[in-house]
């Protein structure tokens, strides 16, 4: 090297996971048609391994302690969306006080959809009930009412028009991981589809 040369100056490029790109828009996709659930039907209901149900109505869930959140997404399709925030319900919250064995979740949707997650990944302030995204009510093509929010995995796990969450004690596929996506899903490990 010759003295004073201080080679290419360096980007403050984010770090994204492995073959993502940076997006600044939020990409609308959805397996079927956007499902249009009224506020005064709406409910999340939590199920246990035994049948127990702990049920919320869309008042009850607004009257629970919110939270912020600002994260990064990222979609299996390879896009990345950086600091985006979020208003909405922990799971910490809504599992709190629920006695339970099960070691996995499978999430229910308004209009079929389901995708399954271990237990873990709902709690220790990693997932969300999200109602709100950057400070309007969250709108139906991204899953408004409320969609699970659940960052650290790649965004089908943050299922969209969300209306509950089955705990089991046996992992079940849900509806992308039936059609050959990973059951896991991390995008740093890029777990995209199964044997990933």
């Amino acid at each position: 090297m010759s003295p004073g040369f201080q080679g290419r100056p360096r980007t403050a490029e984010p770090a994204l996971p492995p073959g993502q790109y940076l997006t600044e828009d939020f990409p609308v996709l959805s397996a079927g048609p956007t499902p249009k659930v009224p506020l005064d039907t709406w409910e999340f209901v939590i199920t246990t391994e035994t049948g127990a149900e702990f049920r919320w109505s869309w008042t009850e869930l607004m009257g629970l302690p919110q939270e912020t959140a600002t994260v990064d997404i990222h979609c299996v399709t390879r896009w990345s969306k950086l600091a985006t925030n979020w208003q909405g319900v922990s799971l910490d919250t809504l599992l709190e006080g629920i006695d339970t064995d099960a070691h996995y979740a499978l999430a229910h949707s308004y209009g079929g959809y389901t995708t399954n997650l271990p237990l873990d990944d709902l709690r220790g302030g990693r997932a969300w009930v999200a109602h709100t995204y950057d400070g309007s009510p969250l709108p139906a093509e991204h899953g408004g009412p409320a969609r699970l929010l659940v960052p650290h995995l790649y965004f089908w796990k943050s299922a969209k028009w969300v209306r509950g969450v089955r705990l089991k004690t046996v992992d079940e596929p849900g509806f992308w991981e039936t059609a050959g996506y990973h059951d896991y899903g991390d995008p740093w490990r890029e777990q995209r589809y199964q044997g990933d």
